[in-house]
């Protein structure tokens, strides 16, 4: 009975329309729709991936071996399986021109490959071509940033190693560049046949070889897949197939995607300020209807459900408006977004992420308008004759408390569920909690300084009346700390932590990181390779050590994922070395290095963080397939490895006599002054055409792009926060128009001019501003050093630059927010005013 008396009352309530609540609308909408938009656009390149997952692989399967071919057993295999299989090589090397008496070189991905690629998919060129005619007589296609690069052009010449190739056309796009995950340089395609006397494919010399297999139409891939494994189970092969063809690209796609979401989470916290304002603000010119309400002998639930009902729908409303919002957006600009993506994406409506954004609309905002729709209990009926609603107590009663306590902690579970990541969730959601713990307590702090300042005012009315508004209860200054604080801190977060990895990858590292890489140099040219290094004054250091490459396969004779779960060292193959004995400036940390000579069965030393991280213990047995060969050995001891230092490290070290007899290469670091730099590569690589050389300041600048452009992404995510709090602002001066009114046609009365009341108006919203904005960089210098100290692990300063912008920032939109409703005050007619008052 009580529910049908509050809907029609709710009802009556709704009849007078959206006046109140546009900001409450505003917010709501703001928030799910950028959530609902992530989602969209990650679902879409979900399904794009799908979809296209054999083109992405260049076939419907792909049997992958390192640092050897296939051999003849596994080919048969492959053969008899699929209808057709292609093999291509994979490795880096360096682009060679010589013009004019001059040499210049660049360094490429070398995709070799055979008369049958691309299975699936097309190899689109410029000028239009097939693959076979551009790569006939030791023709060669380079990707246009290489070319471009180097100055060539079709029918141009360059080497690789002591080949010759003719570069017959430009590389636009080809089917399975998803599939390879990052690279350091940019994209050749030959034969794998006109390579045999170019010195780059001998044993020991670091590439892949992939075999790409197009299988009938009803393959069972799972069955495919269990029997080539348990086939060759001890050779080091890796299955994929197209259900998973972009490879790692769609695990970052998720993850990326799953951390916008939650910086989306971030500015559905702000809208929820707003929300939460907006819906007391209504209440507040609602203790007269309460109040009579409750004479005419409504009880506390009939008023509750009524005010409940109604924003409830309004609710509904904001939330309905951010899901077709968000899932309008990226339809809308998909042929931009399509454009800009380097992998396939189908924009369509997704449920999912739409029902996803909604849930995460409908429990924040029931978070947010609890609290003050809970308020609605300490109107009483004498508030007819007297303002009691502000003097009510600060907190709801236990049972809303508890309500609101456990709609948080459906909410942060939900968030879990769907990301799928525990640990960022919770950092998100404590770092939201301790920012808005933090703004109140600064806005409290402020209005009690801003009382404490009208002393000192005196004699600057202008400046005196501005603290007064600040220090006043029921003021502005805990809404705008709020919401500007909170958007500004997101943005201030994100900033300091853009900023910090860029510097510790671009400042730090150049200090103490070698020059160049070399690798691939062979076991007969190394001591002719150090000799060249030893006699020259341009070089510091040089740093050598043989390299072979080795999947972990068990430990302790269990699979090693299932004791390592997903860490980075089981994933893949990784590098191996082997020494005698223990090389200079290696600390062991727990253990012994194996005595010299040793010749007993195979010793390990293991990275010590990565052994605790992994579990490790001394004494354990790991089995490492290296080169289709399983070698077995103890864990004996721990050792620091540094990786900051740009120099040589490896996860795992062998003793000499368990893998000196293993086809191999050595790899090298070389320290020496910048400005000799090219005269050192130039010597090398002429002596040596097969050593391939990565400068470590182009390696760390297209690390530093590729961080800037997942950076950028969040900085848009962390802006649609800064507009929803830039909303609540104005949200929040529409609310206070009414006051300033009053405020301005007293002040007028008492011989003001217009000029002083603007003035003091304009003062109350920098001073705002700028204690929101010192509030939020406190704020966001300490999640920025979080963030960077404890997940990222990279050094920590504060980047001033950004710190000033969010200042300023914070100034402004508040000056923006408060001067926009200042105007409509200054013009009323101050008798008008106060007899209305009356």
């Amino acid at each position: 009975m009580s529910l049908a008396i509050s809907a029609r009352l709710a009802a009556r309530e709704l009849r007078g329309g959206l006046r109140g609540f546009r900001v409450f609308l505003a917010c709501l909408a703001l928030g799910v729709a950028a959530i609902a938009a992530v989602g969209t656009v990650r679902a879409g390149i979900e399904a794009g991936l799908k979809r296209d997952g054999a083109a992405l692989l260049g076939g419907d399967a792909e049997v992958e071996f390192t640092y050897r071919f296939a051999r003849d057993a596994e080919l048969a295999w492959l053969e008899e399986i699929a209808e057709n299989v292609s093999e291509t090589v994979d490795f880096r090397s360096m682009v060679v021109v010589e013009r004019d008496g001059e040499t210049e070189r660049g360094l490429t991905q070398v995709r070799a490959v055979d008369d049958m690629y691309p299975l699936i998919g097309a190899v689109q060129l410029e000028p239009p071509m097939t693959l076979d005619a551009a790569l006939a007589d030791k023709g060669a296609v380079m990707e246009p940033v290489l070319a471009d690069r180097l100055a060539l052009q079709a029918g141009d010449t360059f080497r690789l190693g002591e080949q010759a190739f003719t570069l017959r056309a430009i590389l636009e796009r080809y089917p399975d560049n998803a599939a390879g995950g990052f690279g350091l340089g940019p994209r050749t395609v030959v034969l794998t046949d006109d390579l045999a006397t170019s010195g780059l494919l001998m044993e020991g010399t670091l590439f892949s070889t992939e075999y790409r297999l197009d299988l009938p139409d009803d393959a069972p891939l799972q069955t495919l897949e269990d029997q080539t494994n348990a086939q060759f189970a001890d050779s080091g092969l890796r299955w994929r197939d197209s259900r998973r063809g972009a490879g790692g690209v769609a695990r970052f796609v998720d993850r990326i995607g799953a951390f916008l979401i939650l910086v989306g989470l971030s500015g559905l916290a702000v809208g929820g300020v707003g929300v939460s304002a907006a819906v007391r603000a209504y209440l507040a010119g609602k203790t007269s209807v309460i109040a009579t309400l409750k004479t005419l002998g409504a009880t506390r639930r009939i008023i509750f459900q009524t005010y409940f009902i109604q924003i409830g729908v309004l609710t509904l409303l904001g939330v309905l408006i951010g899901v077709v919002i968000g899932a309008a957006l990226p339809l809308l600009f998909a042929p931009l977004i399509e454009a800009r993506l380097p992998i396939p994406a189908v924009f369509a409506l997704y449920p999912a992420p739409l029902i996803e954004a909604a849930i995460y609309g409908l429990l924040a905002a029931l978070v947010f308008t609890l609290w003050p729709l809970a308020k609605t209990d300490d109107i009483r009926a004498a508030t007819l004759f007297r303002d009691a609603f502000t003097a009510s107590s600060v907190l709801p009663a236990r049972r809303y408390l508890i309500v609101i306590a456990g709609l948080i902690i459906i909410l942060i579970s939900t968030a879990i569920l769907f990301s799928g990541t525990v640990f960022l969730t919770l950092w998100t959601a404590g770092g939201i909690a301790g920012s808005l713990a933090i703004l109140v307590c600064a806005a409290i702090i402020i209005r009690w300084l801003a009382r404490r300042f009208r002393k000192p005012a005196r004699g600057r009315p202008a400046l005196r009346l501005a603290f007064g508004a600040i220090g006043a209860r029921g003021g502005e200054a805990t809404s705008v700390v709020l919401s500007l604080g909170l958007g500004l801190t997101v943005l201030a977060s994100v900033g300091q932590i853009d900023g910090n990895l860029r510097n510790s990858f671009s400042n730090d590292l150049p200090d103490v990181a070698p020059s160049y890489f070399f690798v691939d140099i062979q076991p007969d040219q190394i001591d002719d390779f150090r000799a060249r290094l030893d006699g020259d004054g341009a070089v510091a250091r040089v740093d050598t050590a043989p390299m072979l490459r080795g999947i972990i396969t068990q430990i302790n004779g269990q699979p090693a994922s299932e004791v390592a779960g997903e860490h980075w060292v089981v994933q893949g193959d990784r590098g191996i070395t082997y020494a005698d004995t223990q090389p200079n400036g290696t600390e062991v940390t727990a253990g012994q290095w194996w005595p010299e000579g040793y010749e007993g069965p195979p010793q390990i030393s293991f990275s010590a963080e990565e052994a605790i991280e992994m579990g490790l213990q001394l004494g354990d047995m790991m089995t490492v397939n290296v080169l289709g060969r399983d070698i077995t050995g103890e864990v004996t001891s721990f050792r620091d490895v540094s990786w900051e230092d740009a120099g040589i490290g490896f996860v795992l070290a062998m003793n000499q006599g368990a893998l000196a007899g293993a086809p191999h290469s050595w790899i090298s670091t070389v320290y020496a002054d910048e400005e000799a730099e090219a005269e050192i590569l130039r010597d090398l690589a002429t002596a040596y055409p097969n050593i391939t050389a990565i400068r470590i300041r182009d390696a760390i600048d297209q690390v530093i792009e590729l961080v800037g452009g997942i950076s950028a992404a969040t900085r848009y995510a962390a802006l649609i926060t800064l507009v929803t709090g830039f909303l609540v602002l104005i949200g929040a001066a529409a609310a206070g128009e009414r006051a300033r009114t009053f405020e301005a046609a007293v002040l007028k009365t008492l011989g003001a001019s217009r000029r002083r009341i603007i003035t003091s108006f304009a003062l109350r919203a920098a001073i705002l501003g700028l204690a929101a904005g010192i509030v939020a960089l406190g704020a966001g210098i300490i999640g920025g050093w979080a963030v960077s100290t404890f997940i990222m692990e990279t050094s920590y300063t504060i980047i001033w630059s950004n710190a000033l912008m969010i200042i300023g920032g914070g100034v402004l939109a508040s000056l923006l927010a408060g001067l926009a409703f200042a105007w409509r005050p200054l013009s009323a007619k101050p008798a008008q005013v106060l007899r209305a008052r009356e």
